[in-house]
C-alpha cells in the first residue's frame, strides 16, 4: 500500500480551497486540489461558498487545522476570499508560477494535470 501524502504542514486537517477560474489555470487549480484530496493531502472545500459566507463551509473552514488555497494566477482570488473572510492562510500554491502560462484554453489533457500535480506534490513534500 502506497504511504499516505499528507501536507508538509504537520496536519492531517487541512482544508483545500481553490481557485476555479475560467482560465485553464483556474481549472488547472480544482483538478489539482480534487487530486490532492485524492493523495490524502487534504479535503476539498468550496472556495465560493465561503465568500458567500454559507455558514456550514465557514465552520468547517473554521474546524481545520490548515488551510491551503490554490491560486490559478497571481490575481490570487482563492487567497483573498479566504484573508476577507478572516481566515489565515497557511500554504498557498500558484499554478501560474509553476510554468503554466494563463490561456482561455480551458481543454486540459491528463498530461497536463500530471504534470502540475507532481510539481505541487515536489513542493509540499519539499517543506
Amino acid at each position: 500500500m502506497a504511504e499516505e501524502t499528507k501536507c508538509s504542514c504537520g496536519s492531517a486537517n487541512v482544508a483545500i480551497f481553490p481557485c476555479v477560474g475560467a482560465a485553464n489555470t483556474g481549472q488547472l487549480s480544482n483538478k489539482i486540489a480534487i487530486e490532492l484530496e485524492k493523495e490524502g493531502v487534504g479535503n476539498l472545500m468550496c472556495t465560493v461558498g465561503i465568500g458567500a459566507r454559507a455558514p456550514g463551509l465557514m465552520k468547517s473552514a473554521e474546524a481545520s487545522d490548515k488551510i491551503m488555497t490554490i491560486d490559478g494566477c497571481p490575481v490570487n482570488c482563492a487567497t483573498k476570499t479566504m484573508e476577507l473572510a478572516g481566515f489565515k492562510v497557511d500554504r498557498q500554491i500558484v499554478i501560474s508560477e509553476l510554468g503554466v502560462k494563463k490561456t482561455k484554453d480551458r481543454n486540459l489533457t491528463e498530461d497536463e494535470v500530471s504534470e502540475v500535480l507532481e510539481k505541487v506534490m515536489e513542493i509540499l513534500q519539499s517543506e
